[in-house]
Order: C-alpha cells, then sequence, then structure tokens
C-alpha cells in the first residue's frame, strides 16, 4: 500500500491544482461579465444622455415659447382649421367606404386601392389632424410635453398615411396601365389576393419607415428622395403610355372586337385617376417646396424661423386638405359611386328621421 500513497497525494495536488485553475478562471470569467455590465450601462447612459440632447433640441425647435409668441394669431387659425378639416375628412371618407362597400360594379382589385385610399384620408382626419391642432393648442398654452409628443406622433402619422397615399396613387396609375395593355389577361394577371399584398407592403413600408426617423432621420430622407420621385416618374410614365395608346387605338380603328375594351368606362376610370393624382400634386407640391427651403437655408442644429415655420404649417395643412377634397373628386368623376354615395345619404337621412 506504500507504492499507492505517491500517486493518491499525486492525484490530490493535481485536483487542487485544477480547482485553483478552475477558481481563477471562474473570477476571471466573473470579473469580465461585470466588466461587460458596466460598460453596456456606461453605453446605455451615454446613449440616454444624447437622446436627451436631441429632445431637448427638438423642444427648441418645434415647441419654442418665441413662435407661440410671434405666431399666436395664426396658431389658433391653424387649430381651427385642422378641427374642421378633421371632421370634413372623417364624413366624406366614411361616406365612402360605406359607398365602396355597396358597389359591386367596380372592379374589385381597382376598388381595393380606392378603399385603401380613403382609409388612408380616413385615418389622416381622425389622427394626423387632431394632432395637428394638438400640437398648436399646446404650443399657445405653453405645455412642452403635449407639444413635443403631438409633434413627433403627428410627424410619424404625416408620413405614413402620406406614404401610402403616394404608393396608392401609382398603384392606380399602374392598374390602369395594366388594364389597357392585358385586355382580357387583366382579370388574371391583376387578381384580388395579389392587390391585396400589394396593399398589406403599402401600409407596412410607409409605417416602419416613419417610425425610423424617432431613431435615425437619414433614413426618412433618404427614403423621401427616392421613393418620391420614383413614384412621380412611374405615374408620369403610366398616363402618357396611356394617352398614346388611346390615340393610337382612335386612329387605328373606329371596330368594335371581342377583345376591346369599353372605352368610355375606361376613359372615365382614367381621367377620375388622373384627377385624383393632378389633385394630390397640388396639396403636397407646397409642403415640398417648403421642406427644400428649410434644408437649403436653415443649418441642422438651428431654429426655423417664424415666418418659415407658419408656411411650413399652412403647407402641412394643404397637404391635408387633400384627405377633405378626395371624396369630392370620387363622387363628381365615378358615377356608380356617386349613385351608392346619395343611396346611403338618403338611407342615413330616413333613418335619423324616422
Amino acid at each position: 500500500m506504500l507504492w499507492y500513497c505517491p500517486i493518491r497525494l499525486y492525484r490530490t495536488i493535481n485536483e487542487f491544482v485544477m480547482y485553483s485553475k478552475s477558481e481563477k478562471n471562474y473570477k476571471t470569467t466573473v470579473q469580465l461579465r461585470i466588466e461587460n455590465r458596466k460598460s453596456y450601462y456606461r453605453n446605455m447612459a451615454e446613449a440616454n444622455s444624447t437622446r436627451d440632447e436631441k429632445l431637448n433640441k427638438s423642444v427648441d425647435i418645434y415647441c419654442s415659447a418665441d413662435f407661440a409668441e410671434e405666431i399666436h394669431n395664426q396658431l389658433r387659425h391653424l387649430s381651427v382649421i385642422n378641427i374642421l378639416l378633421s371632421v370634413t375628412a372623417f364624413l366624406g371618407n366614411t361616406l365612402i367606404l360605406i359607398a365602396l362597400r355597396k358597389e359591386s360594379s367596380l372592379n374589385p382589385p381597382s376598388k381595393l386601392l380606392l378603399r385603401s385610399l380613403a382609409a388612408t384620408d380616413l385615418c389622416a382626419g381622425l389622427i394626423s389632424l387632431p394632432l395637428l391642432a394638438m400640437f398648436g393648442l399646446s404650443l399657445l398654452s405653453e405645455r412642452w410635453n403635449v407639444c413635443l409628443f403631438a409633434a413627433f406622433a403627428s410627424s410619424i402619422a404625416g408620413y405614413s398615411f402620406s406614404g401610402v397615399t403616394l404608393l396608392t396613387m401609382t398603384a392606380i396609375s399602374v392598374d390602369r396601365l395594366l388594364a389597357l395593355l392585358l385586355g382580357l389577361r387583366y382579370r388574371q394577371v391583376v387578381t384580388l389576393k395579389r392587390m391585396r399584398l400589394v396593399v398589406i407592403a403599402f401600409w407596412l413600408e410607409s409605417t416602419a419607415v416613419a417610425a425610423v426617423q424617432l431613431w435615425n432621420f437619414a433614413v426618412l430622407r433618404w427614403y423621401s428622395n427616392s421613393v418620391i420621385p420614383l413614384c412621380v416618374a412611374t405615374s408620369t410614365f403610366c398616363y402618357i403610355k396611356i394617352f398614346c395608346a388611346l390615340t393610337h387605338r382612335r386612329l387605328q380603328t373606329h371596330t368594335r372586337t371581342a377583345n376591346q375594351l369599353d372605352m368610355a368606362r375606361y376613359k372615365n376610370a382614367v381621367s377620375s385617376a388622373l384627377w385624383l393624382q393632378l389633385t394630390l400634386v397640388i396639396c403636397y407640391l407646397p409642403f415640398a417646396v417648403v421642406n427644400v427651403v428649410i434644408v437649403s437655408t436653415v443649418p441642422p442644429e438651428s431654429t426655423i424661423p417664424s415666418s418659415l415655420f407658419t408656411v411650413r404649417l399652412y403647407a402641412i395643412v394643404l397637404t391635408h386638405l387633400n384627405s377633405s377634397l378626395n371624396p369630392i373628386l370620387y363622387c363628381w368623376k365615378i358615377r356608380p359611386l356617386r349613385q351608392a354615395v346619395k343611396s346611403t345619404i338618403r338611407q342615413l337621412l330616413c333613418h335619423l328621421l324616422s
């Protein structure tokens, strides 16, 4: 048994050394974890400090007592206008959505695009315009926390709904071009299921990009500088192509074939889409011009001059005026929808008076 003692001693020493190493490694690992945790909290504190600085700068830019004193009357007028536009956009687009639900003569994919556009305008009346009114009223009453919330929330909602509107109008122009070029194959290519996926993608994309501005405004700027010209160019190309194709068909033949579209109905649909597109451009162009002027003349860390700030607020109101004008254009240019709206109003009046 004597020969076993050295072996056991060796094993004991070896186990003690291994235990010491493992304990040392454990302590080192714990220290590393502690240092990593300290570094994490330090970075979080720096990030929160940077974000607080950005929020304070945002308060100086969007919610300033100087602005409230200089444009006091304009803010009151704008708040009243925003509330009135909110009511008209809500009532008008609610009637349009009810009428579209009843109307069955319109092509389902095209009707889905109109429903998406009306839903966007309805959301603008329910969310964006009340937030803008809240922004003006909180600025007048010097409630800076409410002012900051309303400024950021209205910005996110405005960019989100504007993006959906622009993408939907572009899809309407492409839809009208495909209806002309594909003929009878149009219903096989442009299906309701595919159009639903397109509309869902529009809403998700616009909402995500609008929300990203809270963390990185450069993404929104890049998106606007790339997507807006692309949408405008696409819509312009589609309507020019439609005009050329209609002119060529009119000069080529006057006979009616089995594959020919109902030209009178098609021209009416193209006319209504073109009027919606032109109204969108007229309402949004001043806002784009004002933003270009602000970006080119005002440094990023500087406060916007009160006169330019007032012009920008009026330009924002003009963009939301589009939500109240679209229902009028629907009723004016789309006859089946106009009849459905009249029928809906009569039923509502009868229900209220009975």
